[in-house]
């Protein structure tokens, strides 16, 4: 598989603390979740590969220009409807108001939430406003879907529900990239596993690798901390 994104000796320092430090490795699953303990530095690389914050050293090398979307753990809705929230990044594109309309509507029946299309946006559910957010973020179709720790906030239910939303998004034909906790969404999702400990790659590995021959003494560590 040819990479479509490579990091060469990729770093961020911030007030003198190194945050990632020279990460190099190339992308090139179709679907790639994160792993490693609190504080290792997850939410800050999905950051710079979508360009919100700026390395400190090295760079990133795509194989080509990509459309990108990222959802976040807590997703931000504007003071508007559902449907407003959804089309507004479509907006900012250039796109006409008709298509707009269209193309929002289509997205949230895909996360099942056409029906709540005029309902306040910040009076939905946790679980609503992250699936809102999801339509969001598909109605741009994305070549490359970021997503950092999107359920970690959600009940069990919804947690399954933003899943197999996931699942649809990475059917449709973009790449998934991801943070998560919970060990067995990361079995479920991914291709391949990046495992993360205090800024530093430390393992990239097939994700049946990862989980019963982790090859470092890290990720066998954060394994047996994590799966009682």
């Amino acid at each position: 598989m040819n990479a479509w994104l490579k990091l060469q000796h990729l770093g961020l320092t911030e007030g003198g603390t190194r945050i990632i430090d020279d990460a190099s490795l190339s992308f090139a699953a179709r679907r790639t979740v994160v792993l490693g303990p609190n504080g290792a530095g997850k939410s800050t690389l999905l950051r710079l590969i979508h360009g919100l914050l700026r390395p400190s050293a090295g760079e990133l090398r795509w194989q080509r220009a990509m459309t990108q979307a990222m959802v976040f753990q807590r997703p931000v809705m504007l003071r508007t409807t559902a449907l407003a929230n959804v089309i507004y990044g479509l907006g900012l594109k250039g796109h006409a108001a008709k298509e707009c309309e269209q193309r929002g509507r289509q997205a949230l029946a895909r996360v099942g939430l056409e029906s709540l299309a005029r309902r306040p946006a910040r009076l939905l559910s946790g679980g609503e406003q992250q699936r809102v957010a999801l339509a969001r973020a598909w109605a741009l179709e994305p070549e490359l879907l970021i997503l950092d720790e999107p359920t970690a906030s959600l009940d069990p239910a919804s947690s399954r529900e933003v899943e197999r939303i996931i699942g649809d998004i990475a059917a449709s034909g973009a790449r998934i990239l991801m943070t998560t906790h919970n060990l067995g969404q990361a079995r479920r999702i991914a291709e391949q596993i990046v495992f993360i400990d205090r800024g530093c790659i430390v393992e990239q590995t097939p994700v049946e690798q990862f989980f019963t021959m982790p090859r470092t003494e890290a990720a066998q560590r954060f394994l047996k901390d994590e799966i009682p």
